[in-house]
């Protein structure tokens, strides 16, 4: 097990450092000649450098800026399989990923085939590998399983997975299996999957799709809607017979929950938006039961609803046990069931929490030396740590240092790693583990993702090797920058600015996400109160002075328990803020969101 130096003092994070973000001009100044506000053209300007594109369909976001499924290279080869599977009353397996992407896409594809094409359960096999005995993908015990089912599937369509599986679509093929891949991962260098009767990605070189970061949920999504109309085209089903929209609202949660770009594509922010007016209507069990759970307060849903409050529940069942929880809530019929299992949800999120604190604590420790060293990106081992928290964990890494992290553990197989990585913007994290993989082979023969995250594998006598690859892999693309927690900031607002006029006027550039992220302005207040709250005092009730106005904030996890503030009463604090609407006993109310303080009084 590795160990931080006796020499070197543990260093649990860095003094992030408050920056505003770069603007682009051009982009500022065509926005407000196209109506925005000042302040809705800074933001905007301030998250889409090099943007060429229309304004309008980002800030007006609708399902009319949707492309044709028919532009998905094999997607019209895939709805015709799965149309003749359908035709034929073969048995279909259903393979997806476990995270929420993954479930999603699930529910979008089970919900199509028995409701709307009357494929009857008995004939549908849902295949979700289990995080840690499993592995990512189409796993070598995830196709065992499926070659053991009586009767078993002809036809297996995969979701958020399959692009890297090759071997294992090549033995489920051999068995006499077709393999319909839908997936938005990047693909290897050697292409699609040669085994695969169809694979829909919008990554391929070959694919006219025009937005390549749509979600493993969207892909699903349009290859089903596809099928739909083959099916209609062939006579089998009634034009009409209702269109998938209403599943639009489960790709607003594997959308958001999968992180990928809410930037510039119009198609990710449409359904996400779409999908946000279709759980706010409450009509299914998941959604209601949901809103019980977190409270009056949280209704209407948004963006950040689905990425910090439903997304992590779904994904803690399968980091921690199996999956078919989180399947059972999405497809709950009545309240009860669903409460049922949203119960199963909770539970294993409060233990994630807990696992999650211990190992991420542990891998700020362990990441001294290479700190002192300098390197491009953390490569953690845990020796003990949880293999369903690795991707949680790197996250508070690339939060604590500000840059590119990876967290190992011991897989299932004996002498082998699995881990997780989360990058940093100017990183492309797929790409980096690609020249790795060129660089050392036998370090990193499996690894899959995107620019942000990404999943690997590796020999455990090989990591020192890994490492190696990868520092020099990053250091490529980084080009010696500097590295430090970041923390971007939009600018600073006037005291006629702290109103819930302007939160109205910001929430009209919605939805935010990853490369879109929600607004965060800084400023120096004078601290007028404050008093811990919450059952362990880590958080900070605040009354802020600003100007001649005063404002009320909150500052989560702003202490560990038991620490007293390191500032008081008549002392000035620079800020980073978001702008809340505080609602209680039916009244609303502005209140800021601290993300990050210091004191600017002196010692």
């Amino acid at each position: 097990m590795e160990s931080a130096s006796l020499s070197t003092p543990p260093v649990t994070s860095l003094k992030p450092r408050l920056a505003p973000r770069p603007r682009d001009e051009a982009l500022y100044a065509r926005a407000q000649r196209e109506g925005l506000s000042e302040l809705q053209a800074r933001v905007l300007a301030g998250r889409l450098a090099g943007y060429q594109g229309e304004i309008a369909p980002l800030v007006s976001p609708s399902l009319r800026h949707l492309a044709h499924p028919e532009r998905l290279k094999d997607a019209r080869r895939a709805a015709e399989r799965i149309a003749q599977a359908v035709v034929e009353g073969e048995h279909i397996g259903i393979l997806t990923d476990y995270d929420v992407d993954g479930i999603t896409s699930h529910v979008v594809i089970r919900r199509t085939l028995n409701e709307l094409f009357g494929v009857p359960e008995s004939r549908l096999h849902s295949l979700i590998g289990h995080r840690i005995n499993d592995g990512y993908g189409i796993s070598l015990p995830l196709v065992e399983r499926t070659l053991q089912l009586s009767p078993g599937p002809r036809l297996v369509i995969t979701a958020d997975c399959g692009s890297s599986d090759e071997p294992r679509i090549a033995r489920l093929k051999e068995a006499g299996l077709d393999v319909v891949v839908t997936d938005h991962h990047a693909l290897p260098q050697e292409g699609p999957p040669a085994s695969a009767y169809a694979t829909v990605n919008p990554t391929r070189d070959d694919c006219d799709y025009p937005d390549p970061t749509i979600a493993g949920c969207m892909v699903a999504w349009l290859t089903m809607s596809l099928a739909r109309q083959v099916l209609i085209d062939w006579g089998v089903l009634s034009s009409s017979t209702p269109k998938l929209s209403p599943w639009l609202s489960y790709v607003a949660l594997g959308t958001v929950a999968d992180c990928v770009s809410l930037g510039g594509s119009a198609a990710n922010r449409a359904v996400v938006n779409h999908g946000l007016t279709l759980i706010n209507r409450m009509e299914a069990a998941c959604w209601r039961t949901m809103a019980t759970r977190l409270g009056p307060d949280s209704v209407p849903f948004d963006a950040e609803t689905l990425a910090f409050q439903m997304g992590p529940r779904i994904n803690a069942r399968s980091r921690l046990d199996d999956p078919y929880a989180a399947l059972h809530f999405m497809l709950a019929a009545d309240d009860g069931t669903a409460a049922r299992h949203l119960e199963v949800l909770d539970q294993d999120n409060q233990s994630r929490k807990a696992i999650e604190a211990e190992m991420a604590e542990e891998a700020k420790v362990l990441a001294a030396d290479q700190l002192a060293d300098d390197v491009p990106a953390l490569v953690i081992f845990l020796e003990t740590g949880h293999a369903g928290v690795q991707g949680i964990v790197a996250s508070r890494l690339v939060q604590a240092f500000g840059r590119p992290a990876l967290v190992l553990t011991p897989a299932a197989t004996a002498g082998m790693l699995t881990g997780s990585g989360r990058s940093i913007e100017g990183l492309h994290l797929r790409d980096a583990l690609q020249r790795a993989h060129d660089l050392a082979p036998e370090a990193l023969p499996r690894f899959g993702g995107h620019r942000g995250a990404a999943g690997i594998g590796l020999p455990r006598e090989r990591l020192d090797e890994f490492r190696r690859a990868i520092w020099q892999a990053a250091g490529e693309q980084l080009g010696g920058r500097e590295l430090y927690p970041c923390v971007l900031t939009d600018g600073t607002l006037t005291p006629e600015q702290l109103s819930l006029a302007t939160l109205d006027e910001l929430a009209r550039l919605a939805p935010f996400g990853r490369e879109f992220e929600a607004p965060l302005f800084e400023g120096d207040f004078l601290v007028e109160a404050l008093r811990p709250v919450g059952a362990d005092g880590s958080h900070l009730m605040l009354e802020l002075g600003h100007g001649h106005s005063t404002v009320r904030a909150i500052w989560f996890r702003a202490l560990t328990p038991g620490e007293v503030p390191a500032f008081g009463l008549g002392d000035r604090l620079r800020c980073a803020f978001k702008l809340n609407r505080n609602r209680w006993k039916g009244r609303e109310s502005l209140q800021l969101m601290i993300e990050h303080a210091e004191s600017l009084s002196p010692a």
